[in-house]
């Protein structure tokens, strides 16, 4: 019976990538432990001014059932954020249905593309967002720079595209200056000493919107932060997790940039897949299987394992985002408690997941703020 189960798990888990995504959209995913009845049909979310039972929603909330639903998720948690006060918000899930993105011809132009769709419409259901009587006026979709910002443009046909909604870039260029070449921007770069004040506030908006920005970029965030520091700024799938391992690097900001800025960005929408391979000393000997770290703010951070055919089962849930060793630990764990992965000694143990499971800015440190984990 373990190796059935097991085997059908590994096939199920092999012959699928994050299903609900390939198929564009996600089936409705059960978080609720086997044996107890999901189906729920029309019931309304709690009020959000019941704040303790609105978390607790939220906590439960599954994954989208389709990109407009989780448009929808992403405007509520933005708007719930924004209300309580936070400023620098991180937005991120794929873009793209996992089978496109693993297409050898897909681009990053083809992904960046996508996300200024998704933008612009994230943007509209912002402005009619006034639930709070605080809904921005006006959002302004940001390049890293005018030639990323012509892309944008010609994919969206306008630098105007929807009322209240802008196109622009974090840095501007004076219109005076000719050359080709600037070396002074690669020596800030370089240094990391910001954009030497390329990095300017638009007039009267309420919102930024940030996209592409690498690792190299992030500090012109910061700047214009600093510009408008009662303004909200939104990464939006910036994928900051993997940026973060760049900092320290040559050519790079530095490790310190992650405890002064990086760390006050706080995940108000996330939802991350991870998939892994386990080898066992039985048939099927390798088990893949693949999970789901899910937030919808201000609920807790769920970690949700992949059944199959599109379904998710809840196994935790936590205040704080668990690192993504730990993450792993959990969905083995799982695995464990049904029989599929057997228990191994310490040692063997030890020689699979080695002495370090956090990366460096996973791990506290003085003068960093928790944000980023809450």
């Amino acid at each position: 019976m373990k190796f059935f189960v097991g085997a059908i798990l590994s096939l199920a888990s092999y012959g699928s990538t994050v299903t609900a995504w390939s198929n564009f959209a996600l089936i409705r995913h059960r978080t609720n432990p086997i044996g107890q009845s999901s189906r729920l049909f029309n019931v309304p979310p709690p009020a959000e001014s019941d704040v303790a039972e609105f978390k607790q929603f939220a906590s439960k909330q599954p994954p989208p059932a389709s990109f407009f639903e989780l448009q929808q998720d992403c405007v509520r948690s933005a708007r719930l954020a924004r209300r309580d006060g936070h400023k620098l918000l991180e937005v991120e899930f794929p873009p793209l249905p996992a089978a496109v993105l693993e297409m050898d011809d897909v681009s990053a132009y083809d992904v960046a593309a996508a996300n200024l769709k998704l933008a612009i419409d994230f943007s509209k259901g912002m402005l009619a967002a006034d639930q709070d009587g605080n809904a921005p006026k006006k959002i302004a979709i940001l390049f890293p720079d005018e030639p990323e910002l012509e892309f944008g443009v010609e994919q969206a046909g306008s630098a105007n595209p929807y009322p209240g909604i802008m196109l622009g870039s974090l840095r501007t260029v004076d219109p005076d200056d000719d050359r080709i070449v600037k070396p002074e921007n690669f020596l800030l770069n370089l240094l990391g000493k910001g954009s030497g004040g390329k990095v300017k506030a638009l007039p009267d908006v309420d919102m930024y919107i940030c996209l592409t920005a690498s690792a190299q970029e992030l500090p012109d965030i910061e700047e214009l932060h600093e510009l408008e520091p009662d303004k909200t700024i939104v990464f939006y799938n910036l994928k900051l997790d993997i940026l973060r391992g760049d900092l320290g690097a040559p050519a790079f900001p530095r490790k310190e940039f992650q405890d002064r800025f990086l760390s006050r960005v706080k995940p108000i929408y996330f939802l991350r897949t991870r998939q892994y391979s386990r080898s066992t000393a039985q048939p099927p000997f390798m088990v893949n299987f693949q999970g789901c770290l899910f937030r919808a703010y201000p609920g807790e951070y769920q970690t949700l394992l992949d059944t199959g055919n599109g379904k998710y089962r809840r196994l935790l849930g936590s205040d704080k985002r668990p690192a993504l060793g730990l993450f792993k630990q959990q969905l083995v764990d799982s695995l464990k408690d049904q029989g599929i992965v057997e228990e191994e000694s310490a040692t063997l143990n030890f020689l699979r997941t080695g002495y370090k499971t956090t990366t460096w800015w996973e791990e506290e440190r003085e003068d960093a703020s928790d944000e980023w984990q809450t």
